[in-house]
């Protein structure tokens, strides 16, 4: 391209004037909400955490369900052993007593 053409559009150039401002088309942003909402990287997303979410809380609820069935299964245990004791004493003072 000479000078002469670039100059002339150059100058053609610098003498429009942009009067429409840039603008959404009508009802772009609704269309791009709703789609957002209803198969968009969002909700996906969303739908991901609340599965986690609730696979997390499952674990959490067998495993005390778990802990709380061996503790009761086990339960005597502190009473066992206190009777240990108390057998092997009244053992002991038995013998002594003889």
């Amino acid at each position: 391209m000479n000078d002469v053409g670039l100059d002339r559009l150059l100058r053609n150039a610098a003498r429009v004037k942009d009067d429409a401002p840039a603008e959404m088309p009508f009802g772009f942003d609704t269309r791009v909400i709703a789609l957002s909402r209803r198969n968009g990287n969002g909700a996906a997303f969303a739908m991901f955490v609340r599965r986690i979410a609730v696979m997390a809380a499952a674990v959490i609820v067998l495993a005390t369900a778990g802990a709380w069935f061996e503790f009761n299964q086990n339960g005597d245990g502190v009473e066992g052993i206190g009777n240990e004791f108390a057998i092997a004493d009244s053992a002991i003072q038995d013998e002594m007593a003889q």
